[in-house]
């Protein structure tokens, strides 16, 4: 009987633990994405190892963290700078084709940073670079960041 009533226990907690699985996995992930812009006023890019592409610093938001922190912790990880003052919303993007791993909303926020660049994951970054509003390498771009580049640079805050 022992058996039976395991087995059956069992069987119970791997039903709810698909439907866990199926709520989360169905839902949008949550993500920030940083225009960083240095006292100079040029804008801070990373080349993703990936897709050999210009992108805005960022990801996913983790459990317990606010916005501003996964902001901080992203541009930090990636990059080396840190936030010296949030600046203004920019948008929030949330069509499913922004970024092909996954569908994620992507919360993306101004900030004026400091500090030195520095690549601090080889794996996911090959190259920091800061362009003047004239260089950016628009058509060079991926995951969203020429949209929320333009959006930024036209002072607009979109919901995309």
């Amino acid at each position: 009987m022992d058996r039976r009533r395991r087995a059956k226990r069992s069987g119970q907690l791997w039903r709810h633990l698909r439907a866990a699985m199926r709520l989360v996995l169905r839902h949008p992930l949550p993500s920030v994405v940083v225009v960083p812009i240095r006292a100079d006023g040029t804008i801070v890019l990373v080349r993703r190892v990936d897709t050999d592409r210009w992108v805005l610093p960022g990801g996913l938001i983790d459990w317990g963290e606010t916005v501003e922190e996964a902001a901080r912790r992203e541009l930090e990880e990636e990059t080396g700078f840190e936030i010296a003052r949030m600046g203004r919303l920019v948008g929030v993007y949330s069509w499913p084709e922004r970024d092909p791993r996954s569908h994620s909303i992507a919360i993306a926020v101004a900030a004026e940073v400091r500090g030195d660049a520095e690549i601090r994951d080889p794996l996911e970054v090959s190259e920091i670079h800061a362009f003047s509003r004239d260089t950016l390498p628009f058509g060079y771009m991926s995951y969203g960041t020429e949209t929320m580049l333009r959006d930024y640079l036209e002072d607009r805050t979109v919901v995309a």
